[in-house]
């Protein structure tokens, strides 16, 4: 597979597009208004404690507080398993992932109380797990990993472990056998895929500049008062080379001499035969529409996808979960049912593995497949997902099929989704997705002027609505003005206002010597 880093760099945004075999596979935008701050480092005052849900939040220093539960706080691990943890997580995970941390349920299995650990003011070392979503603070923990090209330094953790993805017994042992004999401290690593193959020299120059690293981010805690950054991650082109570039990926393409000279000086430190890799692009188109990719980024935000058979998958997103359903739209199939719902299955999974990755949907995902009767098609269709699903590098988990014919999933979400970024809530809806009908406002308005209509002695009212209620009341509703005018025996006038919101209507009642004006609004 031929993979390329393309990187759209703007005063206010940088874009990394990860491209393969010439399709978009993943997209990263990071904003200088609205950095993604996982993997930042901090010093922060805990700012309440919460028995109850045995949790604190914390003062970093942004918007809204960081949540921290009582098992990410340090005091005492289980070894082994936060050393299986991280072995998956920085082997699998995106390149993106690199602020994750061991889970809740590895660190703290003491059972000692968030009371008696943490206080109200004290100030503490955090790493931020999960950038902020939505209406939730980061995630924090007090478990700091600082990730390298070939190394993961664990400063409070004394193993050493070797990449999943390294397999050959002999090069793990040898790896292991390096960074046995060059640890001065009694600090943890972890052996990263790219260190596969690799010269001692290499290995020992990065752990020092580790080890380095992590006696500036103490040095800087003792003499910084809380709240402040200790430590900012890389930046998002950056963490492309240091983690794509090095490993995966065999051409880097940017149309920024800024960001073009940072990954030359950042190769030169680590890894200079690959500068001949990087390519700076001068060309008057932009760089995302020379490469087709414009149009592949605003297909991602839409809520249908359609399958080249002619069925479809709808994507309806919510701040938790996700659901996924699949439709055979089109497509009626040559044969027999059976064979047309398993076709359509079976084309949604690799379009419903590539939309997940792409969009990075995280949490529980539910996908609802077509009804399949025979068990072997849907152990057909399952095992097709899984297979699907070994692109991505984001840690997945997926249950069978289900009686109901659903598949329920989880993915590791560390960042925000893509949506997220790119929109933001309807102005209109509210963020609701949806609008009160023309027909159930127009009923609305038929009800307030009856109502107004008894206690009134106007002569006329006039009716102001937003311009597509006016135009409805006008052709398919007229029947209700003429019935309303003459139940109430008085003239209604309708006057199209567009500034109201189409929920939105006011009625003005004129009499011989005074007008009275009614506002309302649909709720």
């Amino acid at each position: 597979m031929f993979r390329k880093l393309v990187i759209n760099d703007s005063e206010r945004e940088t874009r990394v597009a990860v491209i393969e075999d010439g399709n978009l596979a993943e997209l990263f935008i990071e904003r200088r208004d609205l950095n993604d701050i996982a993997g930042n480092i901090y010093k922060g005052r805990v700012q309440r404690v919460l028995p109850g849900m045995q949790a604190a939040f914390v003062d970093i220093g942004l918007e809204r507080a960081a949540f921290i539960h009582v098992s990410d706080v340090v005091e005492e691990y289980d070894t082994d398993l936060v050393e299986n943890f991280l072995l998956h997580s920085y082997s699998e995970s995106p390149c993106y992932d690199l602020g994750e941390v061991a889970p809740a349920a590895l660190i703290g299995g003491s059972g000692t109380a968030i009371e008696d650990l943490l206080a109200e003011g004290q100030e503490i070392m955090v790493h931020v797990a999960k950038a902020p979503m939505g209406t939730k603070g980061a995630r924090v923990t007090t478990y700091v990993s600082l990730p390298g090209r070939f190394l993961v330094l664990m400063p409070f953790s004394e193993h050493i472990g070797v990449s999943r993805k390294i397999e050959d017994e002999v090069e793990r042992a040898r790896l292991r056998e390096i960074v046995e004999s060059l640890r001065c401290e009694n600090f943890g690593y972890i052996v990263r895929t790219a260190a596969d193959g690799e010269q001692q020299e290499k290995i020992a120059y990065e752990m020092g500049f580790l080890n380095k690293l992590w006696q500036d981010i103490q040095a800087k805690y003792q003499t910084t008062s809380a709240p402040a950054l200790l430590h900012k991650e890389l930046s998002v082109s950056l963490r492309a080379v240091r983690d794509l570039l090095t490993h995966e990926a065999q051409k880097l393409v940017t149309d920024s001499q800024r960001v073009y000279e940072d990954v030359l000086a950042f190769l030169d430190t680590c890894m200079p035969v690959l500068k001949d890799s990087v390519e700076l692009y001068s060309e008057n188109e932009p760089i995302f529409e020379a490469f087709n990719l414009e149009g592949d980024i605003s297909r991602v935000l839409a809520r249908k996808v359609w399958l080249k058979s002619g069925g479809y998958i709808v994507i309806e997103q919510t701040e938790a979960l996700a659901a996924i359903d699949v439709n055979t739209g089109r497509y009626v199939g040559k044969h027999n049912l059976d064979e047309t719902i398993l076709k359509t299955n079976l084309e949604a999974v690799r379009e419903i593995a590539y939309q997940i990755r792409l969009r990075d949907i995280g949490g529980i995902i539910i996908i609802d497949f077509i009804d399949m009767q025979k068990k072997s098609n849907q152990e057909k269709v399952f095992s097709a997902f899984r297979e699907a699903l070994k692109k991505d590098r984001s840690k997945t988990h997926v249950l069978p099929i289900s009686e109901l014919g659903l598949v329920q999933m989880t993915r590791k979400r560390v960042r925000r989704p893509l949506a997220e970024i790119l929109c933001e809530p309807c102005f209109y809806c509210d963020g609701e997705g949806f609008v009160i009908s023309r027909q159930t406002v127009c009923h609305d308005i038929a009800r307030r002027i009856r109502n107004s209509a008894l206690e009134s002695d106007a002569s006329r009212l006039t009716l102001r609505v937003n311009p597509r209620i006016a135009e409805y009341l006008h052709d398919e509703q007229s029947h209700l003005i003429e019935a309303l005018e003459k139940k109430i025996q008085k003239e209604i006038v309708v006057y199209p206002y567009m500034k109201f919101h189409i929920e939105e209507f006011d009625i003005i009642e004129s009499t011989p010597r005074a007008s009275r004006q009614v506002q309302h609004k649909y709720h």
